[in-house]
């Protein structure tokens, strides 16, 4: 879902790429019933593994997700890490409380790299 929301909030300026540890290889169907509420298709994304995803670092911005010391490692400027809850096995009106609190994240997150960016132009 934060990949996704980073392509809602980012538009063209920002390349998003969520991964896992251990991913399934599917995308939870709670997640693509969750962000379809929102208007996004969350079925044209696949489950990928953060050695997929390596192949594009070195990264601006490495958010992870709530994994305190057992974070892996990214090539990365920054890393963030959100406290927030995996919601996988939550109802759905809790699920998209944890959806909304990502989206809400993620948004100030690329107004904050908007800025900095536009900062770095001036």
């Amino acid at each position: 879902m934060s990949e996704a929301f980073a392509k809602m909030y980012g538009g063209d300026g920002i390349e998003a790429y969520s991964s896992g540890s251990k991913p399934s290889g599917v995308i939870n169907p709670k997640a693509i019933a969750a962000m379809k509420e929102l208007g996004y298709d969350l079925t044209k994304h696949h489950s990928k593994s953060l050695d997929e995803v390596k192949a594009y670092a070195p990264f601006d911005v490495v958010v992870t997700m709530g994994c305190g010391d057992a974070c892996p490692w990214m090539p990365a400027k920054k890393f963030i890490d959100w406290q927030i809850p995996d919601p996988k096995n939550m109802e759905p009106a809790e699920f998209n409380k944890v959806r909304d609190m990502i989206g809400e994240k993620v948004k100030e997150l690329v107004g904050t790299l908007k800025r900095e960016k536009n900062e770095v132009k001036k």
